[in-house]
């Protein structure tokens, strides 16, 4: 396999990282052009508007708070998910990925929750531009939750086979989704204070 693509155990000499990481970090690079729109599109929308609600005046903050702290959790267990296959502990990388993927529904049925909240007070989309924002900002990045969910189930359940035959090859592949799950939580970091504080 090496020799069909190369580089993809060994940095490569140019780069100094793996194909994968390499190209996570290219796929990375476009997700925050896209939140970078989007931020800036906000940015532009609350400056240009003659009065702005707050955001702790219109969402609950406890409970995005609450979100911030599973997330960040759950960034620090997918690290350790990595650790325990660079120890040869594929238990408990099971373990720690098995806690990242709760994390990830605990975040999602919070979220669902505020969600319904907002419709249950007849707050939509296309209510005001505050919520336009919201819903837009919180709903994409709750898709990105959703895939992140997605990518760690196979590779906890189905793609783990990969273990057994090729262990190097694996870990690089749990490296390249800790380092989108760690953009995730880092974008949700960011919309928290953003939406929801100021």
């Amino acid at each position: 396999m090496d020799e069909l693509i190369p580089y993809i155990y060994k940095p490569h000499p140019v780069t100094g990282i793996t194909n994968g990481k390499f190209g996570t970090w290219l796929f990375l690079a476009s997700e925050v052009m896209l939140f970078g729109a989007l931020f800036s599109a906000y940015i532009m929308l609350r400056l240009g508007s003659e009065s702005w609600p707050r955001g702790y005046q219109e969402l609950h903050v406890a409970w995005a708070a609450f979100n911030t702290v599973v997330l960040i959790f759950s960034s620090v267990t997918i690290v350790m998910s990595w650790v325990s296959l660079k120890l040869n502990q594929f238990g408990k990388f099971r373990l720690y990925m098995g806690l990242t993927i709760l994390c990830s529904i605990v975040f999602l049925v919070v979220k669902g929750i505020e969600y319904s909240d907002k419709f249950h007070h007849e707050h939509f989309p296309w209510t005001s531009n505050f919520f336009a924002v919201y819903f837009t900002l919180t709903g994409l990045h709750a898709l990105h939750i959703i895939g992140g969910i997605v990518v760690n189930a196979y590779l906890m359940f189905p793609g783990s086979k990969l273990w057994k035959e090729n262990p190097e090859q694996f870990t690089g592949r749990i490296e390249c989704a800790g380092l989108y799950w760690h953009f995730v939580d880092l974008v949700w970091i960011f919309l928290f204070p953003t939406i929801y504080l100021l």
